[in-house]
């Protein structure tokens, strides 16, 4: 219910108190409104009142907060944030770490993340050439192609992988 003394609407609304209590350490205590009621505190709410005219000057400053130095990740014990935290939809962190680590091809030409993907599908390494990425792919879909398995489907999803993967690096920089 709306905190307000006779409201009997709904309080959906957060707002804080208006003394909050002295002493009190953590985040401030607040109280629940209805709209009506927290469109009026939000009305007469200011936030430098009480503050002298230079507090507010300098609560105004375009840099106010940049003067406090800010904290280092691997100081004081803090291993700052891991790669798990990161959501990568693009590959944009991954590819530029792997392409720094991974092995390169004897040739000099750049594989992108998914041609790594698309030569992982396929079971052939960095170093592979265009003769091997069409043995392993006939390869590949003799052995998963429902005519070679007496009719089985089982294997279709992997076909399917097979044969992207292969339509991919065939277009790809580094099999050209």
């Amino acid at each position: 219910m709306c905190a307000e003394p006779g409201c009997v609407e709904p309080g959906e609304f957060r707002a804080p108190l208006l003394e909050p209590p002295s002493g009190r350490d953590g985040p401030p205590p607040f109280r629940w409104l209805c709209l009506d009621h927290v469109r009026a505190f939000n009305a007469g709410y200011n936030f430098f009142s009480g503050m002298s005219a230079e507090e507010i000057h300098m609560a105004q400053r375009p840099y106010a907060g940049w003067e406090r130095e800010t904290r280092a990740f691997a100081g004081n014990g803090d291993p700052g944030p891991r790669w798990a935290d990161f959501s990568d939809p693009l590959d944009a962190i991954a590819a530029r770490f792997r392409r720094e680590h991974a092995p390169e091809r004897h040739d000099g030409k750049p594989l992108s993340g998914q041609d790594r993907e698309s030569l992982r599908v396929l079971g052939l390494d960095a170093a592979a050439d265009r003769r091997a990425l069409r043995q392993r792919y006939s390869e590949l879909v003799r052995r998963y192609h429902p005519d070679r398995n007496g009719g089985d489907r089982s294997h279709e999803a992997a076909l399917q992988k097979v044969i992207a993967a292969y339509q991919q690096l065939r277009q790809a920089p580094a099999f050209a």
